[in-house]
């Protein structure tokens, strides 16, 4: 129950939420519409328990939590117990790298006893359609398929209220469907589900449906007698067929040939399994074409590559007559950098992530970095961006920073900066993902008159209404294209349950008496003196990285770099040790056989480290080594150290780290898409492009970091001992046998040093 509830982001300057009162009966079911920046997201972190309001009472099951301005910390621990949260960006809600411990993460938590841990995981992977992939990496998974591993997070805690935040805004047909039958056994039992949503079939399904404007409740009632159609003029999803034009009858340009061509195209992320295999297909100038097909298919990829922000392992790609991408009979060649700027001028490209394609102090400095990068400057860009915000609906958003905007207020901006580039070609991830029915009318809109002025459009999508917009849907399906064919045939399919190999035998071993040995033997390397010590500790990593089947040409390709710096630092002991036979002068300098060897020595240890922490983190779950490291610090809790708090502020560390550096390669890529310096300017201008990134950086860290604690808090994380395990350590046999291997060669090591 809230009363006389106010909230505001700017200390009362705006308030998000301005005097609601709303009561929500046990095992109801409520749907929260209204347009962009109305609030709802804010009403669903409250309603959650995952914010105080600034004034106003707030009551979650029988728990008074907020009063008379103040928070009872233990009414609010207490309530969320039996409160479930799924976010908008799934992203920020995943705390692991491996599905099964992301979703076992919140019944830790609440104590759940380790033996039904495994029950709730399955249970709850099943429901949502991911059974199969519980050993996968959640963070490198499609949207659709995060926000699923999200909401299993969420069912394994079991929770007497769901409030969830646009839950399928990135999922498709199929997975919609999988998450409205989840919400409808849930309302079965008895949970209480509160809905934000711009669907108008999903809001028809609860009882009651609120509709939000401007931080009011501005109607409340059952789901038959509430309007779905919204009083601020806009339309909902299902309604925009009735005044969009048929694209049957928009103009076509027709043309010789055309300008988009995919020849026997493959990729694949490192050593994955391919995301697109064999795809070839055409478009054609001023052709409106609709990518569809379930999550992780290779959409997203599909326009990365068509943008050269990807490049092909084999196939030709053909964007305007400019090669994309070349296939010389192995790895594809990209694009040529004096080609790179034809291309960004010609070619618009929307990414999925809208908040990772800002990164101007305000709006309007944003739309016009396009624009500018084009040759545009003074009265005429002034007048380029005006045009632009006006026409989507954003000129109040101006001055505003791009940061401090909702969701779906982002993602029209994001819009907005590649529309002002007027491009001849334009590529739209999902688009209307997150916008409510009004800013979807005017992208539908737009997609029609960018039609009418010959513009090719490709969008992806998973809305069958926004494919009506198109001439052609490309389906895609597991790592090719479907088909090429109307409408109405158009078909999404299941995801492809993921199986994962029998571990290696390095990855198999307890995870404490890998990280001691592995530190052991790292720590000794540094003592290794004659040439039969180094070719020793050679052959012991080499058993280890096969034992670990890593591979060798991928372990040295991702340490490449601190190699060829450690082999540069040693090398320069050729020039500072002075015994030894002299072999050669440079200049005064004398180069020595003991020179030689010594730099040999210091690039050999080196080596030997760096290969063995690269075995040590490709055999290891992040959090496996914090679970190791928990344990191995232990003892120090005695002493008041709190050991379970540094372990997850580790595990979190080695989480996010990949998250922020591909959050910087976002926006290098989005700069780059909108003609910016920095993949084809000068030096000083790419270190110019380089220093705009500091600041979205920091934003998109700073969003991450309250995300987390968000997330954290949803997952009724407090830490202490009271919580549970779902992994359990053992040491075993294999570790004693790897131990006792360890053992010899360190002997060996000892007595090679003596006799040497």
């Amino acid at each position: 129950m809230l009363h006389d509830v106010r909230f505001s982001y700017d200390d009362g300057g705006t308030w998000a939420l301005d005097g609601v009162d709303l009561t929500i009966g046990a095992g109801e079911r409520v749907s929260v519409v209204g347009a962009n920046g109305s609030g709802k997201s804010t009403l669903g972190r409250i309603i959650a328990g995952l914010a105080a309001p600034d004034s106003g009472t707030v009551t979650l099951l029988e728990q008074q939590v907020f009063h008379d301005g103040a928070a009872d910390a233990n009414a609010y621990r207490a309530a969320r117990h039996g409160i479930g949260a799924v976010f908008q960006n799934p992203e920020d809600q995943i705390v692991t790298t491996v599905t099964e411990d992301d979703v076992a993460f919140g019944p830790e938590n609440l104590g759940v006893p380790r033996e039904h841990i495994g029950d709730r995981i399955a249970t709850a992977l099943h429901r949502v359609g991911m059974t199969g992939f519980g050993t996968s990496d959640p963070t490198r998974m499609s949207g659709g398929q995060q926000q699923r591993v999200a909401i299993a997070g969420m069912l394994a805690m079991q929770p007497r209220m769901l409030v969830l935040d646009e839950p399928t805004a990135m999922l498709d047909e199929s997975g919609r469907a999988e998450i409205m039958h989840v919400l409808d056994e849930l309302h079965r039992r008895g949970v209480t589900i509160v809905h934000i949503t711009h669907a108008e079939d999903e809001a028809a399904l609860a009882d009651r449906i609120i509709r939000m404007d401007r931080g009011h409740i501005v109607s409340d009632g059952a789901s038959d007698a509430v309007p779905l159609n919204p009083p601020y003029g806009g339309q909902l999803p299902s309604q925009r067929g009735a005044t969009t034009q048929s694209s049957s009858t928009l103009h076509t340009v027709s043309a010789p040939s055309p300008i988009i061509t995919l020849s026997h195209v493959s990729f694949s992320y490192a050593k994955n399994t391919p995301i697109l295999a064999d795809v070839s297909l055409t478009i054609n100038p001023g052709e409106t074409v609709a990518i569809m097909g379930h999550n992780g298919c290779g959409k997203s990829t599909l326009t990365r590559l068509l943008c050269a922000l990807e490049t092909p392992d084999r196939g030709d790609i053909t964007v305007a007559g400019i090669p994309v991408a070349r296939d010389t009979g192995r790895r594809s060649k990209p694009l040529r950098r004096r080609d790179r700027k034809r291309l960004r001028a010609g070619i618009g490209y929307v990414m999925q992530h809208p908040e990772r394609q800002l990164f101007a102090e305000t709006v309007a400095e944003d739309v016009a970095y396009g624009p500018r990068n084009l040759g545009l400057d003074g009265s005429e860009l002034d007048e380029r961006v005006s045009q632009t915000l006006k026409s989507l609906g954003l000129s109040h958003l101006a001055e505003r920073s791009p940061f401090s905007l909702s969701g779906g207020q982002q993602r029209m901006v994001a819009i907005a900066g590649i529309l002002a580039c007027r491009p001849k070609i334009l590529v739209m991830d999902e688009p209307t993902s997150s916008l409510d029915a009004t800013a979807t009318q005017h992208i539908h809109d737009l997609i029609a008159d960018l039609k009418t002025q010959g513009v090719t459009v490709i969008i992806v999508t998973h809305d069958r209404s926004e494919a009506d917009l198109a001439d052609r849907v490309i389906t895609l399906g597991d790592h090719s294209v479907g088909a090429n064919h109307d409408r109405e045939d158009s078909d999404d399919h299941r995801p492809v349950e993921s199986k994962q190999p029998r571990p290696s035998f390095i990855t198999a071993l307890d995870p404490r008496m890998k990280m001691v040995l592995f530190l052991i033997m790292m720590f000794t390397a540094f003592a290794i003196g004659t040439p039969v010590q180094l070719a020793l500790a050679a052959a012991m990593v080499a058993v280890i990285l096969a034992a670990s089947r890593l591979g060798p040409i991928s372990v040295l390709h991702s340490v490449r770099v601190l190699l060829a710096l450690f082999v540069i630092m040693s090398a320069l002991n050729v020039f500072f040790v002075r015994t030894g036979t002299p072999l050669v002068r440079i200049g005064s300098i004398p180069i020595t056989d003991d020179g030689l060897w010594t730099a040999l020595v210091y690039a050999g240890r080196l080596a030997l480290v760096v290969v063995l922490g690269a075995i040590m983190l490709g055999t290891t779950t992040p959090v496996r080594l914090t679970d190791a490291f928990g344990s191995l610090l232990s003892p120090l809790s005695r002493l008041g150290v709190h050991t379970s708090e540094i372990a997850l502020t580790m595990s979190l560390a080695l989480r996010f780290i990949p998250t922020l550096t591909q959050e910087t390669q976002d926006v290098i890529d989005a700069q780059s898409a909108r003609g910016g310096s920095i993949e084809s300017g000068t030096p000083m201008q790419r270190l110019r492009a380089l220093t705009a990134i500091i600041v979205p950086v920091f934003a998109g860290a700073l969003r991450h970091a309250d995300n987390l604690g968000l997330a954290l808090d949803a997952r009724s994380y407090e830490g202490g001992s009271h919580r549970t395990h779902y992994r359990m350590m053992h040491i075993g046999g294999r570790d004693i046998a790897f131990a006792g291997m360890v053992i010899v060669y360190l002997a060996a090591l000892i007595a090679l040093a003596f006799i040497s």
